[in-house]
């Protein structure tokens, strides 16, 4: 055990960076058998998606708690601190708890490698994925709600046994792991289906859809679509909802045209917990959620100028960003993006929106630098200011929206973990 006062959670997390991402349920499920299965210790909702399954959890989490029960929340990635990702009851986990959920996985990691019976230690997300189920089970949640990391087959999260599960959408992204079709990548988030359960599916492209229906018809899983059977009326501030199973008044999505299918996903994904035996409140569940917050996806921040921040980190992130875009006055665009993503697709839909555009690398280490932003984004990215590092290129961005006039905004783009150091520079937490 970790000497009192000395906290090793953030040094062990961050060593395990190292292992990279290794797809696979071996280590994690020997892992989580070695801590005494703690995600067995409360039902589970498991939710997939190239886009919007953050967004989802978010509204799930929220419905829930409303309906009176105590929810865990596990989410990815973090904008500031690493503790955003798991919390209890709309609260993130403390440092002690952390540390205490993380040194159990620490433990139960050199047992096993010890023993032979895994061939070396968790990735990062293997064991901050244990930690979060660990927490859970010591909060004596009544349901947790788990955003998968990526893909859903392999992915640490579908070690649970979710009483229902939801694949919010399937687009292009992450291909040198999930696959170079939309077929491919969605037979990987249908892994998230189980046997006789319930999963719910967004929007998804027909041929999404015929392979995650193929899935579902070998293992007799049930799949409903989000939108069959229900009907919108607009109403000031929201909608006035109508599924199968109840009717939800008022309903005021997030920010963004795409966030009305992502709450229609969120509450026919609650009405299935509840149908599974979560004993859900609909109406309470309903009201909350209207009162979903979620950073970094189409988040205005106040001052001079207003930023607005939003991930976009793939084609189908750009384009829900560009859409909504379109209803702003003249804007910068800060933009920094990962070395593995559609550069090219990314520039051509945002870059000539902007009157100016600055590019940047978020502290990441497989960031792309801008300079190599420019280059891949060719004639797009010509005459765009290159700045070496976040401070500098918000300094730069807000400079030059002053000089576009009253009520430009900045809009920071391409990356949450970009989001996510302008945040901490708003807030005084970013570390030289």
């Amino acid at each position: 055990m970790a000497r009192p006062g000395r906290l090793l959670a953030g040094p062990y997390l961050a060593a395990r960076t190292r292992f990279g991402i290794k797809f696979g349920l071996d280590t994690i499920r020997a892992l989580v058998a070695e801590m005494g299965h703690p995600e067995r210790a409360c039902p589970s909702l498991l939710v997939a998606g190239t886009n919007g399954k953050g967004s989802v959890v978010a509204y799930v989490d929220a419905a829930l708690r409303a309906s009176g029960l105590r929810t865990g929340r596990y989410t990815s990635p973090h904008l500031v601190r690493v503790h955003e990702r798991i919390v209890v009851d709309g609260r993130e986990i403390a440092p002690r708890a952390l540390e205490a959920a993380v040194s159990r996985v620490r433990e139960a990691a050199r047992r096993l490698v010890r023993a032979r019976l895994i061939r070396q230690e968790p990735t990062y997300f293997e064991a901050l994925t244990a930690a979060a189920f660990e927490h859970f089970r010591r909060a004596r949640v009544d349901v947790a709600v788990l955003e998968v990391g990526m893909g859903g087959r392999l992915d640490a999260t579908n070690v649970a046994e979710p009483i229902a599960s939801a694949i919010v959408t399937v687009d292009l992204d992450h291909q040198a792991y999930l696959g170079a079709t939309i077929p491919a990548i969605a037979r990987e988030k249908a892994g998230v289906l189980r046997p006789g359960r319930t999963a719910v599916l967004g929007p998804l492209p027909r041929a999404a859809r015929r392979a995650v229906a193929r899935r579902a018809g070998a293992l007799g899983a049930r799949l409903v679509d989000a939108r069959r059977g229900v009907t919108l009326r607009a109403v000031p501030n929201g909608y006035d909802v109508r599924t199968p199973r109840g009717r939800y008044p008022g309903l005021k999505p997030l920010a963004g045209a795409h966030q009305i299918e992502n709450l229609l996903v969120a509450l026919r994904l609650v009405e299935e917990a509840q149908a599974a035996g979560l004993p859900v409140d609909l109406r309470r569940a309903g009201r909350g959620l209207s009162q979903t917050r979620w950073p970094g996806r189409l988040q205005w921040v106040r001052g001079d100028p207003p930023l607005l921040l939003d991930g976009a980190h793939n084609p189908a992130g750009a384009r829900a960003l560009a859409e909504y875009l379109r209803g702003l006055p003249p804007f910068v665009l800060l933009f920094g993006v990962m070395g593995d993503k559609d550069v090219p697709d990314l520039a051509r839909r945002l870059f000539p929106l902007a009157a100016e555009v600055v590019l940047t690398r978020p502290r990441v280490s497989r960031a792309a630098s801008a300079a190599t932003i420019a280059r891949r984004a060719g004639a797009l990215a010509r005459g765009a200011w290159r700045c070496r590092d976040t401070r500098t290129a918000l300094a730069r961005a807000r400079k030059e929206a002053r000089a576009l006039g009253p009520g430009s905004p900045v809009v920071v783009a391409g990356s949450l973990y970009l989001v996510g150091e302008v945040l901490a520079l708003r807030r005084g937490r970013w570390r030289t």
